[in-house]
């Protein structure tokens, strides 16, 4: 269910009857990419890798790429629950069974009420609840001046080193943290903050954001440490609200941020330290 909404992953967790287990498969729920990463994913994998070719080949192997990208992200899961449940939540491991239920003719409008009011307005209040802030604040940072620059190009500048040692730069980690609120905007930023305008901007044109990307210094490096940063991140606003909901913890959620966060800057680490080592980048 990840797949589609990290934050309907985690309320999904309610079916497992282990306290232990269910905990960790919303600890872990994150590593799954959901919908919001999809479009930075398949973008940078048709700039950089694909290379903007048509035809039957270059879909087969864009298609395989982000396929292997999600596998990625099935093997961090299971890896980091496995090592959860050794660690911190060692126990036995309990039997899972799911009974088939009885089939009974649907209630339409109990159907409709449940799926609204327990589920979909639920997420979507949480959702507004930070969105609305986090939309003033990130306007906040593209048009208050400080100098002659915006707070943002303060900020990018600012983190620029530290992410230059992941294989990124000040923009990209920037975008992250301001993409907090949903994982759909953090292209978007980038391209605001590249572009130095003060509000968020969207290319339809592929070829035109590759060349505007390779003007501010990417490589298939930097695509590639973007695309492990996307996949492997702190959980978005929404799905950190509903984590504490399920758990009622401080310390599980902070625990489910820094999971999927210490995993891609050591992935990212990982990659950028062995291309510079090997002469590839």
């Amino acid at each position: 269910m990840s797949l589609g909404c990290n934050a309907c992953g985690v309320t999904g967790c309610r079916i497992i009857d282990s306290p232990r287990e269910r905990l960790i498969a919303i600890l872990t729920s994150s590593l799954v990419p959901c919908n919001g990463k999809f479009p930075t994913l398949i973008a940078l994998i048709t700039i950089f890798f694909v290379g903007g070719r048509a035809g039957l080949l270059a879909s087969l192997e864009g298609a395989a790429l982000l396929l292997g990208t999600l596998v990625l992200g099935v093997a961090g899961t299971l890896g980091c629950s496995r090592l959860l449940s050794a660690t911190v939540l060692k126990g036995v491991p309990s039997s899972f069974a799911l009974e088939l239920p009885p089939f009974r003719k649907p209630r339409v409008g109990q159907v409709i009420v449940r799926s609204m009011l327990d589920r979909t307005l639920f997420v979507l209040g949480r959702a507004v609840s930070v969105a609305a802030p986090a939309g003033a604040f990130i306007w906040l940072m593209a048009n208050v001046t400080v100098g002659d620059a915006s707070l943002l190009a303060h900020c990018t500048g600012f983190l620029d080193p530290f992410a230059r040692l992941f294989g990124l730069d000040g923009v990209i980690l920037m975008a992250f943290l301001l993409g907090w609120p949903a994982n759909e905007i953090v292209l978007p930023v980038m391209l605001m903050a590249y572009l130095a305008t003060g509000s968020l901007v969207e290319f339809d044109d592929l070829t035109a954001l590759g060349a505007l990307l390779g003007e501010h210094g990417w490589t298939w490096l930097t695509a590639v440490c973007t695309m492990l940063f996307s996949l492997f991140h702190w959980p978005c606003s929404t799905t950190c609200l509903t984590i504490y909901k399920e758990t009622g913890s401080v310390k599980w959620t902070a625990l489910s941020v820094l999971i999927p966060t210490a995993l891609g800057l050591g992935l990212c680490l990982l990659v950028s330290t062995a291309a510079r080592l090997l002469g590839l980048a």
